[in-house]
């Protein structure tokens, strides 16, 4: 990701308790009832301005897949279970705002990065933004990051 190894950022732990075992459970994907997992993560460093998270799937065929955005999340926010007040959402590659699961192609297991950042400035980015967008803005500016990895493969 543009901007995050310029400095070495702070270690961020992510889990989810509706991620056992590092698999996505169907209602959580396109299959089920495409449902936001909930997520927790450790306190951002300090200097923290704003949290933005990613939800992308590196495997998708024809590169790295968007399936989530979200930013101008306050620093004091450790988890979520929905989008949270003043948080904006970018587009995804489905081409909407908002979360939309996983839904690879039948028989591929796909693995799904839900990216937890730090950042040490409010971005300003207007509901709406690309991920392209979301990571020219944060570079120079990721103070934190954490990751959690899950798989999902439809049968």
């Amino acid at each position: 990701m543009n901007g995050t190894h310029e400095r070495d950022p702070s270690p961020l732990t992510v889990s989810s308790p509706d991620l056992v075992g590092g698999a996505f459970p169907r209602q959580f994907t396109c299959d089920g009832a495409n449902r936001l997992p909930r997520l927790q993560w450790s306190a951002p460093p300090p200097g923290t301005q704003e949290l933005a998270i990613e939800m992308l799937d590196p495997d998708a065929p024809g590169g790295t897949f968007t399936h989530w955005l979200v930013y101008g999340m306050a620093p004091g926010i450790s988890s979520l279970a929905a989008l949270p007040t003043g948080a904006l959402e970018g587009v995804n590659d489905f081409g909407r705002r908002g979360y939309g699961g996983p839904c690879p192609p039948r028989g591929a297991a796909h693995h799904y990065h839900f990216v937890v950042l730090a950042l040490g400035t409010r971005l300003g980015l207007p509901a709406g933004a690309t991920r392209s967008a979301l990571e020219s803005s944060i570079t120079g500016h990721v103070l934190g990051k954490g990751e959690l990895i899950a798989t999902y493969q439809r049968a």
